[in-house]
């Protein structure tokens, strides 16, 4: 009798072993009912190698930047904001005054006149002018650009070189002309009010 109680008691403790499995079963069964939140999809890497926008150009006809052709001069110093070179010389009208990082003021520079702002000189590649010209453009890029709007005379002083100058319309009272040489490219440009923009050697 002994041999049969031994594994009567062995078979009732391997049941109540095995009971907690089944009641274990029910929080897997629970779990996947549970809706699972959908994982959201990943966010697209930025692509560091695209190229930045470029600078907007500060050229208009109406002016440059906050410097409004037929302001004054001290209208057009205070809306430069920075330090500005030049001064008039005594006995005379008409003066220059451009930027400090400037070397040349051929290259970039404002023309005062009677106490008035009146034109701007621009004799560099990194300026772009009003519509998309550039100095080292070719003329026939420029008629690209401009289309018949553009008028073509002589140049005073370059043999084969040319002005070709656009009116600014109805937008202002001002003028767009570029200068290229015998070969055809642009070598500077300017935007002022009548008559200074026709001005050809400028202040002198």
């Amino acid at each position: 009798m002994l041999p049969i109680v031994m594994v009567a008691a062995l078979l009732s403790a391997c049941q109540r072993e095995e009971a907690p499995a089944a009641a274990d079963a029910d929080p897997l069964t629970t779990a996947a009912s549970t809706p699972v939140a959908e994982t959201p999809a990943p966010v697209p890497a930025v692509d560091d190698t695209a190229a930045p926008a470029g600078p907007v150009s500060q050229a208009s006809f109406l002016g440059y930047g906050d410097m409004k052709l037929g302001s004054t001069v001290e209208e057009a110093r205070a809306a430069w904001g920075g330090e500005l070179n030049g001064a008039p010389m005594e006995g005379t009208t008409c003066h220059y005054l451009w930027p400090k990082w400037i070397s040349r003021p051929a290259d970039f520079a404002f023309m005062m006149e009677e106490g008035k702002f009146v034109r701007y000189d621009v004799g560099i590649d990194k300026e772009t002018a009003p519509g998309g010209g550039k100095v080292g453009m070719s003329v026939e890029e420029l008629q690209k650009l401009y289309g018949g709007a553009l008028k073509g005379t002589p140049h005073k002083y370059v043999q084969g070189g040319q002005y070709l100058s656009i009116d600014a319309g109805d937008v202002a009272p001002t003028k767009l002309i570029f200068e290229a040489d015998a070969a055809g490219k642009v070598t500077s440009w300017r935007v002022g009010l009548s008559p200074q923009v026709e001005y050809v050697e400028g202040c002198s």
